[in-house]
């Protein structure tokens, strides 16, 4: 009787388990298809809170903050060498001293090479809005 019990609660607990909808895991994943440029206009507001990073700069000089993901975009404002700044989100762009990914900086401020800054914890990747 004590088997049947069991076998009975284990069904019911599988049974359970799969009429939860896998579709909502699929779609929450955050990472863009490899090889996908992330347009500074299109990224998605992150729900979770920012990571923060140190800027490193060589000789203490500030760091340029851009438009977009890149050298070749404009610059919109600078950084100053040592300060600490909330990350809102990451994506590849141009490579600075071989690295090829740039931190977005939250308030539509702009982009920084991440070889330039150190991040206290894991950021998440930017999301593409539309897609």
């Amino acid at each position: 009787m004590n088997r049947r019990t069991m076998r009975s609660g284990v069904v019911a607990a599988v049974a359970a388990l799969a009429m939860v909808p896998t579709l909502a895991f699929a779609s929450s994943c955050p990472h863009p298809a490899p090889g996908r440029h992330v347009a500074h206009q299109g990224t998605a507001p992150m729900r979770t809170t920012p990571a923060h990073g140190r800027v490193a700069t060589p000789n203490g000089v500030d760091l340029n903050v851009r438009s977009g993901p890149s050298t070749a975009y404009r610059v919109v404002g600078t950084l100053r060498d040592g300060s600490v700044q909330s990350l809102r989100c990451k994506t590849n762009g141009s490579s600075v001293h071989g690295t090829e990914r740039w931190y977005k900086l939250p308030h539509h401020r702009g982009y920084v090479s991440a070889h330039y800054v150190h991040a206290f914890r894991a950021v998440p990747w930017c999301r593409i809005l539309g897609s």
